[in-house]
């Protein structure tokens, strides 16, 4: 079984310990969390803490628990042990405080609703059997939507954008929603470059309003350039702080396993070009 390291502290003083109880710094808060999925542990022992106003990036390897992680956080995967709280209260309670964008694969692209429909989605209540959800609140969907760049778009079919186009598109929704934590999985999945840095632009924007973002990520290239604090996880925690000192050569071979060798010496942010 695998067992949690030492976890560094956060760069915010207030909150420097995983037990932290201090509801003006602390948004997010595991320890000792398991899952587990049939027979097996998805998430062995996760401990960590993240402070409100953070935007984080949250690293892995396939099958390395981020999903399961950002389903418990949401409140859609119960955890066979340990302790969560999500500015002071269990995920179940707190579910109206977050919104989560899952991986691209997982949505249904071919569902005829336009941009306005989608965002519109956002504003609408448990409750209603036939939602009219294209006359709630226009003027939160107008607002939202000219936030991420896209109410030129607004009539748009969302199987007709591009990567970064529906992005902004699911963020602009998550802002009708009025979440403080917005939780993105494998956001630049089929995103170009280009894209994926307007959709940075986005998030730091929320983050200086004072939402805390955690987005999964395989980038490690780009990590020290868009994200305040890094999380590696691998089913446990492997490191937690800021991205200039949390990748050690221990930590990424706990990650990638032997083929984090490769990582040995890299400076994030930096890419080798010589033959």
């Amino acid at each position: 079984m695998l067992s949690n390291t030492s976890l560094p502290p956060s760069h915010h003083k207030e909150c420097s310990c995983v037990e932290c109880s201090c509801i003006e710094c602390s948004c997010i808060e595991c320890f000792d969390v398991c899952v587990e999925l049939g027979n097996n542990l998805v998430l062995d022992e996760v401990s960590f803490c993240v402070p409100r106003g953070v935007l984080a990036g949250v690293v892995g390897p396939n099958g390395g628990g981020k999903t399961t992680l950002f389903n418990v956080l949401a409140g859609l995967q119960p955890i066979a042990n340990g302790s969560i709280s999500i500015n002071g209260h269990p995920p179940g309670s707190a579910k109206s405080k977050i919104s989560y964008v899952p991986q691209r694969e997982l949505v249904n692209w071919r569902f005829p609703l336009s941009v306005r429909d989608v965002v519109s989605l956002g504003n609408i209540k448990a409750g209603f059997i036939i939602p009219k959800f294209w006359n709630s609140d226009n003027t939160g969907v107008e607002e939202a939507l000219r936030k991420v760049d896209m109410w030129d778009n607004r009539d748009v079919l969302v199987s007709n954008l591009s990567g970064g186009q529906r992005q902004r598109t699911f963020i602009a929704r998550t802002l009708t929603q009025q979440a403080e934590i917005l939780l993105l999985d494998e956001a630049f999945s089929g995103v170009d470059i280009a894209s994926q840095e307007g959709v940075i632009d986005v998030l730091r924007d929320l983050r200086d309003e004072g939402k805390t973002i955690l987005m999964a990520t395989h980038d490690l290239n780009s990590l020290s350039d868009r994200f305040d604090e890094v999380l590696c996880i691998n089913r446990h925690v492997c490191a937690y702080g800021q991205p200039e000192s949390v990748f050690t050569d221990e930590v990424l071979t706990e990650l990638y396993g032997p083929h984090g060798e490769m990582f040995a010496g890299h400076q994030l942010g930096q890419h080798n070009h010589d033959a």
